[in-house]
């Protein structure tokens, strides 16, 4: 069971404005999914696939790579031998 004091934790870890009049109805709510869960524990089903078919993986193989001035060749930027990409903020 989830408390309203763990709701309002929850809300200022994920920078969520919650106001103190949602937060009795956000904590029911929170409630009931938990419950849903707990629900969807107790249900058996097939652990194992029945179709066939398996995963089939390679075995790695080291190849050279590009050299980095080929590489740098169609870069829209560069900037000390890297591509140099618009800042994000």
């Amino acid at each position: 069971m989830i408390t309203e004091r763990e709701i309002e934790h929850i809300a200022e870890l994920a920078d969520i404005g919650i106001s103190k009049a949602e937060i009795s109805e956000f904590t029911s709510q929170f409630n009931e999914i938990l419950d849903y869960f707990e629900i969807l524990d107790t249900v058996e089903g097939e652990t194992v696939s029945e179709s066939g078919t398996v995963n089939v993986f390679r075995e790695d193989e080291p190849r050279p790579s590009l050299p980095q001035k080929k590489v740098l060749e169609n870069a829209g930027s560069t900037e000390n031998g890297f591509i140099k990409a618009p800042r994000v903020m």
